[in-house]
């Protein structure tokens, strides 16, 4: 442990870009270190982290049941609100049944590692998010991967497998870094071309993608032919938590298998009362989705306009490629000074000649403050060196 020096090494550079310090709301504006900072950072991509009905549900639920459950889902820790929740949730991305977990994290750990067995398979995207690796790894089944979003591939992995077990192919529905999505139509007819079984991890299509934000599957018109869809609340609904939502016999069985849901403390009231009033905001107020696809297609426009690298993203997770790990840091650093907020992704998250700034949008975002962001970054990133090297490979 004393070995690891790299974050202190960092740190001496003044470019440190982690554990930053809020000390605000989570809106588009945001407090550190008592000043202004437009945040273009957050996954809240529909702006519901400050809507005052998600803060009134919240506030009501802490007066009728407390601050916490005080256990398990699977002992005394199942409110009446929990089941309200699961049944919206249902209803929400078209599936017979829901089960919420304490987080989106747990959902992927719980359903990986307990419905396939030591035989059967878990085929995976290479760049599928990291908990759905370590549901993978926590699994005793065999772990494939194919190269990200390539048919070829998957096929080529597909072939290789027994055609009388279980085989699931888990899949993010829109890529948490990239911005790209699933080729989930030609996933779906090569999984019943071998018989295999789909499940997508929705936590950044939820509220997003699809007629109403009901997700990829929806998007494509393919919810019944997906088995299993997980979401999260920590994004669009503004919440903590997660679920999965698939048929009521598979609900059934994860009720009595996941073990990150028998095992983890259920999610709060209050938690659980601001998912369930973002879902219903979501319905009463579709503009917010076709607001942030606005915001999409306007920093979009801007982006091409300075001549940016943002990859094969369609969605408001907006890659800015940088392709150095330590010019990443500068340019998040650099940035911060100059009054905007964005993540950095770097090795061993991405390779290093894939790194890159997350430029994230929120329906609350106006056009005026993505303007004035894009602009700060193209003026950052000249000062580095980083635009022009974009140039010339555009």
């Amino acid at each position: 442990m004393q070995a690891y020096t790299r974050p202190k090494e960092v740190q001496e550079m003044g470019i440190y870009p982690y554990f930053r310090t809020i000390a605000s709301e989570q809106d588009t504006v945001v407090k550190i270190d008592g000043n202004d900072v437009m945040m273009f950072g957050s996954n809240s991509y529909l702006g519901l982290t400050i809507h005052p009905k998600l803060k009134e549900a919240s506030k009501a639920a802490i007066d009728q049941y407390g601050s916490g459950c005080a256990g398990s889902r699977f002992l005394n820790g199942t409110l009446d609100i929990h089941l309200e929740l699961e049944e919206e949730l249902a209803k929400f991305v078209g599936k017979d049944g829901a089960l919420v977990f304490s987080t989106g994290y747990t959902v992927n750990l719980g359903v990986l590692s307990c419905i396939p067995g030591r035989h059967d398979y878990l085929i995976m995207d290479d760049q599928d998010h990291a908990c759905i690796i370590d549901g993978a790894r926590l699994s005793f089944a065999r772990t494939l991967k194919y190269k990200h979003n390539d048919m070829e591939s998957l096929e080529k992995v597909l072939s290789k497998t027994d055609i009388d077990k279980l085989k699931i192919i888990v899949v993010d529905g829109v890529f948490s870094m990239e911005g790209d999505v699933a080729k989930l139509p030609e996933i779906v007819a090569l999984a019943e071309k071998y018989k295999a079984h789909v499940m997508v991890d929705d936590a950044h299509g939820l509220g997003v993608m699809g007629p109403g934000g009901m997700g990829t599957a929806a998007h494509f018109g393919l919810t019944d032919k997906v088995d299993l869809i997980m979401g999260t609340f920590s994004k669009s609904l503004a919440s903590i938590g997660g679920f999965i939502a698939s048929d009521s016999d598979t609900i059934n069985f994860l009720k009595h298998h996941a073990r990150s849901l028998i095992f983890s403390a259920s999610i709060t009231p209050a938690n659980a009362a601001s998912a369930l009033a973002a879902i219903k905001l979501i319905r009463e107020e579709p503009q917010r989705i076709e607001k942030l696809w606005d915001n999409t297609r306007y920093a979009m426009k801007l982006f091409n306009h300075y001549g940016f690298d943002t990859g094969h993203t369609v969605t408001p997770i907006i890659p800015v490629y940088v392709r150095d790990d330590l010019k990443t840091f500068m340019l998040t650093r650099m940035l911060q000074d100059e009054g905007v907020f964005v993540n950095p992704v770097i090795s061993p998250a991405v390779p290093s000649t894939s790194s890159l700034i997350r430029f994230s949008l929120m329906a609350t975002h106006s056009h005026d403050q993505i303007e004035e962001a894009i602009v700060k970054l193209a003026k950052v990133a000249k000062k580095i060196g980083i635009l022009e090297s974009v140039n010339q490979s555009t």
